[in-house]
């Protein structure tokens, strides 16, 4: 019998568990509640349970966890997790592991999501690349050598907390002037009063405010984008969450910020793409976590 591992992308709606071979295949799904009041407590309790429902078969090796913040270096902490109340310093990875007996490893959603569009979604060419989720805030991920790179305590990658203006809008970070706060989809409410679908329908319609508006999105983007291109070089990178869908309407005008920005040999074959993943993305890259798990324990 095939062996797996379980992906689980913990939200503050919603929990959502797969159950995944090596190759990247997900065997079955399940998605549960996330309790109310979210407590670290309950949180555990629920996973553990929904863990025994989707194991049914035993052929479980490891579990993969992707948490709303940051999680500690060792993947076994969640320092924070924002949404969720009670979260600082939880010992989930340990919790899951006393309750389920499977070996777990926990990561920021970002990250997970980043993991999962270069293991199955757009990313799969590439070794170096960059993700962008662009949403109710602006995530990131990065990935160096097909492996995640998370720093030195576990905390790199936040890519939308680099500053675009000096003098900029306050960040809850306690940044200034983030990119954040010119992409978000808060953002995008602030500057226009809508929301950002109705601007990409209307884009859709040939409405040429709107079309304007995403030009000078895009814009926004390629300056944040040339900063961390000259630090990283990616090959790839990947733009996600909500605003992607209207990616076709601001992708051209980032992609010429950046030529103009950024000198040709850090830009060399780059690409800019959207994620394929969607709302998967998450669970299918703590899936990925957990087999690099039994990779390092062949027993």
């Amino acid at each position: 019998m095939s062996k797996t591992v379980i992906g689980i992308d913990l939200g503050g709606t919603a929990i959502k568990l797969g159950r995944f071979l090596a190759s990247g295949t997900c065997l079955s799904s399940l998605t549960i509640p996330t309790p109310q009041p979210a407590t670290p407590e309950a949180v555990t309790k629920a996973i553990a349970i929904a863990v025994q429902q989707i194991n049914t078969d035993g052929t479980c090796l490891a579990i993969g966890l992707g948490t709303p913040g940051p999680a500690d270096v060792s993947g076994k902490v969640a320092l924070v997790a924002i949404n969720l109340s009670g979260w600082h310093d939880v010992p989930l990875a340990e919790w899951l592991e006393r309750k389920t007996n499977l070996p777990t490893i926990i990561a920021n959603d970002a990250n997970c999501a980043g993991l999962g569009e270069a293991w199955l979604g757009a990313g799969q060419k590439y070794q170096n690349l960059i993700l962008l989720t662009l949403g109710t805030g602006v995530g990131g991920a990065v990935i160096l050598d097909g492996k995640l790179f998370t720093g030195h305590q576990g905390a790199a990658a936040e890519l939308g907390l680099i500053t675009i203006n000096l003098d900029g809008l306050p960040c809850n970070s306690g940044n200034q002037g983030s990119l954040e706060q010119y992409i978000s989809i808060g953002a995008i409410r602030r500057q226009t009063g809508k929301e950002p679908i109705e601007l990409g329908l209307a884009a859709e319609q040939g409405d040429k405010d709107a079309i304007h508006f995403w030009h000078q999105y895009g814009r926004l983007l390629g300056v944040g984008l040339a900063s961390l291109i000259y630090v990283l070089t990616p090959e790839a990178i990947i733009i996600g969450g909500g605003v992607s869908a209207s990616a076709k309407f601001f992708l051209p005008s980032a992609y010429q910020e950046i030529e103009k920005r950024v000198i040709p040999i850090s830009r060399v074959g780059l690409k800019l793409l959207t994620a394929q993943l969607g709302n998967n993305a998450g669970m299918v890259g703590a899936a990925k976590l957990a087999w690099q798990i039994v990779a390092q324990k062949p027993e």
